[in-house]
Order: structure tokens, then sequence, then C-alpha cells
């Protein structure tokens, strides 16, 4: 049996890996699941595929956690420190699917012990992609896709020779407001952002959809999963959510990764690579589906895709300041503080103040760079955000 820990265990795809592993009991022994204030949801799932240990991220939550845990055998931590220590655990393999920076230390730390990583931590890209790339390297680690996306060009890859390949297209929903014109944009409360058509996600990772910064992430995460030079990565809006990801190659050839938006095809992949096994997931109806349509991103409506590919120009600690930028923008407008074309607004001007601190150009192969940075960018990001908001 393979040993496996589920960094973010409570959330959509920390649920959708559990559901995975409670298909396959005799596959998998779980070592560590990491969840938020969910103590309910983490303490079930510890007892359900009996976890060696559980850790939130909130030491206040311990005593909870403890009573939820009392007379299972299995141990009960927190804290981020906590939450690093059971990255290191011995295990085969680590699903890093904390949402925001928060992901960045434990999935860094499992690289470091040659453990696989099952990356759908977008941050640790963005923000420190060389830095955990360098890192599994240098233990033997390997990093295997989690997003739908980068999974889809991941296996379209499969047996090819990157030399031979043109550009890569990853594919947007484009969210509940793809048709909508820029003043009602002006106007989108958070309970409308969170509706998406086709995916069933959390509030952040909905809003993210919505505004398309998901899919800047994902631009920037793109160029550093497979180095492919920016120039040659492009977006489309794809309403159904069938196709994930295209490769095109120098013969003029497109090869298209298709299949349901059901985030257990990805993570079974990575769960079962290099092997393929049955998973429970919808199989495509292509004659009831009828049509699939693909149109091109409006860069005015969603200015997210264009700061992206200045961050990807940029280099150095842009990726971090992007990422920090954006989850503060994004705290203001879930809390109504601000409207939700500002969110874009408020990564603008952080992006350019922060350009001018020292290191700001520096690779990302440190860490605590890395953090410092994400840190400062926090500040700025709501200092941008309160001045937008006439306070």
């Amino acid at each position: 049996m393979r040993r496996i820990s589920v960094f973010g265990a409570t959330g959509s795809i920390g649920q959708s890996t559990l559901d995975l592993l409670g298909r396959a009991p005799d596959a998998f022994d779980v070592v560590a699941l990491t969840g938020g204030r969910n103590i309910a949801a983490l303490a079930a799932a510890a007892r359900a595929h009996r976890a060696e240990v559980a850790v939130t991220a909130y030491p206040d939550c311990l005593p909870a956690l403890r009573e939820a845990l009392a007379g299972s055998g299995i141990a009960a931590a927190a804290g981020p420190e906590a939450i690093a220590e059971a990255a290191d655990r011995p295990a085969d393999l680590a699903v890093s699917a904390i949402v925001g920076a928060a992901g960045l230390v434990p999935g860094l730390r499992a690289a470091a012990r040659g453990t696989t990583v099952a990356l759908a931590n977008k941050e640790s890209l963005v923000c420190a992609g060389p830095l955990l790339i360098a890192t599994a390297r240098a233990a033997g680690a390997r990093i295997l896709p989690v997003d739908s996306e980068h999974s889809a060009i991941f296996q379209a890859l499969a047996g090819e020779d990157m030399a031979s390949v043109e550009r890569v297209i990853i594919t947007a929903s484009g969210g509940p407001f793809r048709d909508w014109p820029a003043d009602r944009l002006a106007r989108a409360t958070p309970a409308e952002a969170v509706r998406h058509p086709n995916w069933s996600m959390g509030a952040r990772i909905s809003v993210d959809s919505a505004s398309l910064f998901n899919k800047a992430m994902e631009l920037i995460e793109t160029r550093e999963f497979f180095a492919i030079p920016p120039e040659r990565i492009e977006v489309l809006v794809h309403p159904q959510s069938i196709v994930h990801a295209l490769v095109a190659h120098v013969d003029g050839g497109v090869i298209a990764h298709l299949g349901p938006p059901d985030m257990r095809h990805a993570i079974g992949y990575a769960l079962n690579w290099p092997d393929r096994a049955p998973l429970p997931v919808a199989r495509l109806d292509l004659a009831r589906i009828g049509a699939l349509t693909f149109e091109a991103p409006d860069p005015v409506r969603f200015p997210a895709l264009r700061l992206a590919r200045e961050v990807m120009a940029a280099r150095g600690m842009a990726g971090a300041v992007f990422n920090a930028a954006k989850e503060i923008a994004l705290d203001h407008f879930l809390d109504r503080r601000v409207g939700f074309t500002a969110m874009a607004a408020i990564v603008e001007a952080t992006l350019a103040r922060m350009s001018a601190e020292p290191g700001f150009t520096s690779a990302p192969d440190r860490l605590e760079i890395v953090l410092d940075f994400d840190h400062l960018a926090r500040r700025r990001a709501d200092e941008a955000a309160r001045t937008l908001a006439g306070g």
C-alpha cells in the first residue's frame, strides 16, 4: 500500500481526493490530513480513513479537534508549523490542496524529502515556481499536476517531444459573468460571483474563476511547470468546460484533452500515475453535448490575463506579489468593501508599487525572500484597497 497525506482535506479538492481514497481502501494508507476551522469534517475524515495525525491550521481549534478524536488513537496538532511537520512524515504521495500561499511551505517540505507532490495549490508555482521545481529535482521528487488544465496538458504531452510543441492552449469557462457588460460587472455581488455554471468549488476559487484571476494564475503555472515561453501559451473561453487544454504541434496537429467537469479525473490521474484506473466520473456523450464552442477572452472586461502576462515578463518576485495582492483584493470584495472590477485595479496598483522594492527582480530561490515579499505585498494591497474604498 502507498502512504498518502492530504493537505487541505476539508476543501473541495481534498474532499474529492478523500472520496477517491474511500473507493480504494486497499490502495493507500493515510498518514496526515490537514484542514482549517471545519473541525467536524476534519475529525470525521481522519476517523474514516484511519489517519495517523490530523492537523488544523488554527491553534485555537486544537481543543475541539482533540475532543473530536478522543479514543481514536489519531494524533491531533495545530498551527502552520504542525502542518509543515506533517509534511515531513514519510509518505509516497502528498496532495497539496491548501488554498493560498499557506500551501507553499508544506508542499516544499514534502518535495524536499522526496515525496511525490500532487499539486493543486496554484500559489506554489506562481509565487515560487523555480524554488519548488529545484527542490523537487534535488530530492528526486516528482510533481504531478492536479489542476484540470495542467493535468490535461501533462496527459496530452505524454510521449511527445517538447521540441515539437508550437503552443499550448488552456481553456476557461468564462464563469457566471462571461456575457456581462462592463457596467454590470462593476455592480456584481459576491453571491453572484460564486454561482459557477459548471464547477462545484469553494467561494474563493469561484470568485477567482468569475474574474479570470484563476485563469491568470494558471497561465503563470503553465509557464513554470512546463517551461513554455509565455508567448506560446494561449487562453480560450470554452463555456462547456469539456476541453480542458490543447497542445498544438509544429506540423499543425492539435491534441486536445476532453473530460467531464469533475476534478476527480485530474486527482485520480495523479493518484494512480503512471497507471490509469477506473474513476467514478461521468462518461462524455458528445452526440448529446452536440457542440463545443470557443471564443477569445475580453481583455477589457477581464484584465487579469493581461496582468498575468506582465508578471511573466517581469519574473522575479512578481508572481508572489501578484498572488498576495489578488488574495487581499478578494478578501475586500467578499467583505463588500470594494466592487468586483476593483480587484484588478488593486492588483495592478500593488504590482506597480512593489516593482520599486529592492530585490523585486531577484529569482524566487529562497523561501524567506518569497515570504517577505508576500507579507509586504499584502500590506500594500490592503492600502490600495482602502484607498479605492475611500478610507
